[in-house]
């Protein structure tokens, strides 16, 4: 499912965006303040972003340029009431790639929505060597000093999201949403499950453990020193 983080400190405005983006199938995130928008942000499960321009915090096209420097690609879409020439040219040249002024219909939001996600994805990073790991996206191949993993294509996914996240604590929310894609957490344990064969074919015996479950938390990526 496609994942949308909607940056929006307005209340009303927020539940109306984020009600007609959920009945056109989208799974939607809601942040209020540009800190905690940036923090999830660099996430690589958000597949598309709505930004409004004036925070409680500071500037949301801010926030746009930080993600650019940082080499984050997501697309973003600004929304604002500053809807002269001038600040929509300032929107697309701080990174924005669609500007829409305030007020605006939801069915030319979801219109803008659709077009920004039609849009070739940016070049991303399919062959990832950390350590003694070294994993093919492309050819769907891992191997660990060598040895060649037998991985199934969710096992490879849930390494390729854990790699990337290097020393952090992935929560099981976090998996069910990226991964999985779900947007509520079912009465299963399908995580653990997964998690559970993975690291038996990652951690092999007498090798240093690489994934790590962290009791009632989630798991992390120990990067080897």
């Amino acid at each position: 499912m496609t994942h949308i983080m909607l940056i929006e400190d307005d209340a009303g405005t927020a539940h109306e965006i984020t009600l007609e983006l959920a009945a056109n199938g989208y799974a939607v995130t809601h942040h209020a303040l540009l800190a905690d928008g940036f923090l999830a942000a660099q996430g690589d499960g958000v597949d598309l972003l709505i930004v409004d321009r004036q925070l409680p915090d500071g500037e949301g096209l801010d926030l746009i340029a930080r993600l650019r420097a940082g080499g984050r690609r997501t697309p973003a879409l600004v929304l604002s009431a500053l809807g002269s020439l001038d600040d929509r040219v300032r929107g697309l040249r701080a990174g924005g790639d669609d500007y829409l002024p305030k007020p605006f219909a939801l069915v030319e939001l979801i219109a803008r929505v659709e077009a920004l996600l039609r849009r070739p994805n940016e070049t991303r990073d399919t062959r990832l060597i950390v350590g003694p790991l070294d994993l093919d996206l492309l050819a769907g191949t891992a191997t660990r000093s060598g040895r060649a993993l037998d991985l199934l294509p969710r096992e490879l996914k849930l390494l390729d999201y854990l790699v990337r996240r290097p020393d952090r604590i992935v929560t099981r929310s976090m998996l069910l949403r990226d991964v999985w894609g779900y947007n509520f957490e079912p009465n299963s344990n399908v995580v653990d499950v997964h998690m559970g064969r993975l690291r038996r074919k990652v951690d092999g015996e007498g090798e240093p453990q690489l994934i790590r479950n962290v009791r009632g938390q989630g798991y992390v990526f120990d990067v080897p020193l």
